[in-house]
């Protein structure tokens, strides 16, 4: 038992550099006051004191802001930073290692009994907000970006942001490799965020807008040539834009001229 507490409070240290010392962390991290609890809770559920695990993890609840059910299977070294709004459903499976933020929802999308809740294997990180729901597998290591929704399988080693959340695919790179492990030697992006983790749907409108601004200049020069040739066939204009319509991704997220992007060969799109 005492070991087990012991190494809580080790990975503590491994994944928190605010942690200063060892009183520190058992007096005042709700996180590692929330797994105790549920370490007590969880042994009472499977011997068949179901409402005194009830009661202890109600009282963990109110006393920490982190709802974790009896029932739930967690692994070694389970790390929940800040805490608060955590909630872990009945069937949650959460392998070793495993790190969590705050406001993370582990919960289910059905009210039948059975398996319902998702199961985390070794050194997953879910950031802040992020909502894994349903009796689906998130592989190891992987990574689940702040505020996703997370309703599929999840494959080893991804990483996943936004609503649906989505596989981003990362470069296989020696380059990349390095960093991923230089980023294990002095510990991992805080909330799940690298990066290189840009929101896959407007990566996939940057892609689409080159594309078809590059098709515009191609058309362009075609009408200027055919109108030399006396041919009056681009004459007919081209529905108009309207500029209101693209304000939700003319900003921070979607960059300040992604409304209208520069021509390839250097013009302007709105002369």
């Amino acid at each position: 038992m005492f070991d087990s507490i012991r190494e809580d409070i080790r990975s503590v240290f491994d994944r928190d550099p605010a942690a200063r010392n060892s009183l520190e962390v058992l007096l005042t991290y709700p996180g590692l006051h929330a797994l105790l609890l549920h370490r007590l809770a969880h042994w009472c559920w499977r011997r068949g004191m179901k409402l005194l695990a009830r009661l202890i993890s109600t009282f963990s609840r109110w006393a920490t802001g982190i709802e974790i059910h009896p029932g739930a299977r967690i692994g070694r070294r389970f790390f929940i930073d800040h805490g608060m709004g955590v909630v872990i459903g009945e069937t949650a499976e959460v392998g070793d290692d495993v790190t969590l933020y705050h406001s993370v929802t582990l919960g289910g999308t059905s009210w039948n009994k059975g398996k319902r809740h998702p199961t985390l294997e070794d050194g997953v990180v879910v950031g802040a907000g992020a909502k894994v729901l349903g009796p689906i597998r998130v592989g190891k290591g992987a990574r689940i970006g702040s505020n996703s929704v997370v309703t599929k399988e999840v494959p080893a080693g991804a990483t996943v942001v936004g609503i649906p959340g989505r596989v981003i695919a990362k470069a296989n790179t020696e380059e990349e490799k390095n960093r991923e492990e230089m980023a294990r030697k002095i510990g991992f992006e805080a909330y799940g965020v690298t990066n290189d983790m840009p929101d896959p749907v407007a990566q996939a409108i940057r892609s689409l807008l080159d594309h078809m601004h590059a098709v515009d200049t191609k058309i362009d020069r075609m009408c200027s040539a055919l109108r030399e040739q006396g041919i009056r066939g681009c004459d007919e204009k081209l529905p108009e834009l309207n500029d209101a319509d693209f304000d939700a991704v003319d900003g921070a997220d979607a960059g300040p001229d992604m409304a209208h992007p520069p021509r390839r060969d250097g013009t302007d799109s709105n002369t």
